[in-house]
């Protein structure tokens, strides 16, 4: 087992916690059914996961950061883009 690299276990923290919050726009705009955002934020959705895969596949410790980090950000992402129940979902147009 290698050592725990504190940048890289940050990295992925990071990457993780961006790709859960990137994944809860990339949804937004499917149910909006905006296909360029939806395209948009699924490509940057694949490359901070990406990131996060090729870093954790190195040592399985990394995981727990990916783990944590992907909590954070589906946390983060859904208290600050919480809409009013019946409200409309965030990328929907406003009429």
């Amino acid at each position: 087992m290698a050592a725990l690299d504190p940048l890289t276990a940050g990295g992925v923290f990071i990457a993780t916690a961006a790709t859960d919050a990137v994944y809860v726009m990339f949804t937004s705009a499917v149910v909006a059914r905006k296909r360029v955002p939806a395209a948009t934020w699924s490509s940057i959705w694949y490359l901070l996961s990406s990131y996060a895969v090729i870093s954790y596949t190195e040592n399985w410790i990394y995981v727990a950061f990916a783990a944590a980090g992907s909590w954070v950000g589906a946390y983060a992402s859904i208290t600050f883009l919480h809409r009013p129940p019946g409200g409309p979902p965030v990328g929907a147009a406003v009429e």
